[in-house]
């Protein structure tokens, strides 16, 4: 797993061994940037479920100005810092070792673009989506990576929401 472009080109990423993460593949997360391209100069970025904060840390690469990373997991926010430490970006990155409701609850900035992948089968998504939606500016852009596209019922939302 590495940072495909941008500043930190070609930096090896760490993730948690066995199956609590699954990192998105390359291909998939190459094709999610190319369409964000345009959208992450000096924005913003949430990468709540961070797991090992690969998406994340891709947004800041590629010009965002500031992410925060949330995970429920101990380990992966250890991971998470080392990946921020990795790259280079503790002065534009913040790890919240929190569920992500809880944080939620508590956070009183707003952001850009927030990424939502929340364990398979639990369902996180459609609660969580309803959760960050007052937190997204307008505008927003909220992408969500889903078991199943069919499970996934759209509700109205100021936000932008990209599945």
């Amino acid at each position: 797993m590495r940072i495909i472009t941008g500043s930190r080109r070609g930096r090896k990423l760490k993730t948690l061994p066995g199956d609590a993460v699954r990192p998105t593949p390359d291909r998939v997360k190459e094709a999610l940037f190319n369409i964000l391209q345009f959208d992450l100069e000096g924005r913003v970025f949430l990468d709540l479920f961070a797991g090992s904060g690969q998406i994340g840390l891709e947004a800041l690469s590629r010009g965002a100005k500031r992410a925060v990373f949330v995970d429920s997991a101990k380990a992966s926010c250890g991971v998470v810092l080392e990946n921020i430490h990795t790259t280079g970006f503790e002065n534009e990155a913040q790890v919240m070792n929190a569920e992500y409701a809880s944080y939620l609850l508590r956070c009183t900035e707003t952001f850009d673009i927030a990424f939502l992948d929340p364990p398979y089968r639990t369902g996180t998504l459609t609660k969580a989506l309803l959760a960050v939606t007052p937190h997204m500016n307008r505008g927003g852009i909220v992408i969500c990576e889903p078991v199943s596209y069919t499970h996934l019922r759209a509700h109205e939302t100021a936000a932008h929401l990209v599945c």
